[in-house]
């Protein structure tokens, strides 16, 4: 069954808990145990509705404050989907985490309060959804029955974020409007007999519609080995395989290939999961592939397509959000996690401080500090092998590690 993955992104109080909480209700995916629960928190603090924001809000400070601080991961599934919805935090010294939620999604849902409509963290939750070239957004307009399901005030959000979206970078990301009340269900399952002006999807319907490989950034074929393996049976007595993780399009059986950094060619001899084998290896798929030749490979290697070699070099230019309490500074050493390889980094140079707010960007800076995004030159000790993240979202990012520490201290998404 597929998978979607979904991130959720909105100001404190816009009701995301409450979306994903009704969206596991009205699908009857919550357990009896958990909406029991709910019913008694419900009624204990003195609701004549049932808070379904506590269906995610795991933390006893979410709870208490009533806000979403920790990235929570949510499972459900259709007849015809599964689903992962990433509840992430809306405010702004929760940068961090919005980025970790968003990393892995094909989707995104941003949510607007009717009341209040476009306002800077939503311009702070496009702007990541774009950086991170989420292909899918559907904008929420929340809360519809405080203002009396008006059609006027859900075309003036309508017409302030179309203004936000000629802002962006990604003509390639579908921008889908839908007027909803997470509280009381409108348009999130069902649909709404509150809105008869709105004659679009629910929420529900459009995510089941969606295409899984339309909505992810596919990219070409990479394949980083993370194990050899060598049987050393008698069955297998002159086996030689590679393990790893198919990263962008597939490879298939007979594919001439370059072994980097060694540029060695061959050619896939056989494809193998567990005990089978097969033609192809799609993408996401975790395979042995054995080569037709007796070539030089180790862990941290890379097999790609002859003809559809990555950039190889020591040097790069990436977008950074950093995640760490400590700064990072021109001229410090970190160690970046690309893949499987580990390679030493120094900060060439930080160009510029970029404000997710869309309000331009910040010249002459040499510190960022937690929930900084930047524009950052890292030198390397030895090459690594990357795309764009544009053209490949898998290959295109590394993680920053504190060489101290050894704490995640930023990631990077290279331009």
């Amino acid at each position: 069954m597929e998978v979607l993955k979904i991130a959720t992104a909105g100001s404190v109080d816009d009701g995301k808990s409450t979306l994903i909480g009704r969206l596991l209700y009205d699908t009857k995916s919550l357990t009896d145990d958990k909406l029991e629960a709910i019913e008694k928190t419900s009624k204990q603090k003195g609701y004549d509705y049932l808070d379904f924001s506590l269906a995610t809000d795991g933390l006893v400070a979410e709870r208490e404050q009533g806000i979403t601080i920790d990235v929570a991961h949510i499972y459900f599934s259709t007849a015809s989907k599964s689903y992962i919805i990433a509840d992430t935090p809306g405010h702004v010294e929760y940068t961090r985490n919005m980025v970790t939620g968003a990393s892995t999604s094909q989707a995104a849902i941003i949510l607007i309060d009717a009341r209040k409509g476009v306002i800077e963290q939503t311009n702070r939750h496009f702007f990541i959804n774009n950086l991170l070239r989420v292909k899918e957004v559907i904008v929420a307009v929340n809360k519809m029955d405080l203002v009396d399901f008006s059609e006027e005030k859900y075309n003036a959000i309508k017409a302030d974020f179309e203004q936000l979206m000629s802002k962006r970078d990604y003509a390639d990301q579908k921008i889908t409007f839908i007027p909803v009340s997470a509280l009381k269900g409108d348009n999130v399952v069902d649909k709404s007999k509150n809105t008869p002006w709105y004659n679009g999807e629910t929420i529900l319907e459009h995510l089941e519609g969606l295409d899984l490989a339309a909505v992810s950034n596919v990219g070409t074929p990479r394949f980083p080995v993370q194990y050899v393996i060598r049987p050393k049976t008698e069955e297998f007595h002159d086996f030689r395989g590679f393990a790893g993780k198919v990263y962008g399009g597939e490879l298939n059986v007979g594919d001439d290939v370059v072994v980097l950094p060694s540029m060695t060619r061959s050619r896939i001899k056989s494809i193998y999961f567990h005990d089978q084998e097969y033609q192809t290896a799609p993408r996401r798929s975790s395979v042995t592939i054995a080569l037709e030749d007796e070539v030089n490979v180790s862990r941290g290697d890379m097999l790609v397509k002859t003809g559809d070699l990555p950039t190889i070099d020591k040097q790069l230019t990436a977008t950074i959000s950093w995640m760490d309490s400590d700064n990072m500074t021109t001229g410090g050493k970190y160690v970046v996690q690309h893949g499987v390889n580990k390679v030493l980094a120094k900060v060439d140079a930080i160009e510029h401080k970029i404000h997710p707010d869309y309000s331009g960007i910040e010249e002459n800076v040499s510190t960022l500090q937690m929930n900084d995004i930047a524009k950052v030159r890292l030198k390397l000790n030895r090459p690594i092998f990357y795309d764009r993240f544009k053209d490949h979202r898998t290959n295109g990012s590394f993680i920053i590690l504190d060489s101290r520490t050894n704490n995640t201290a930023g990631v990077g998404f290279i331009n």
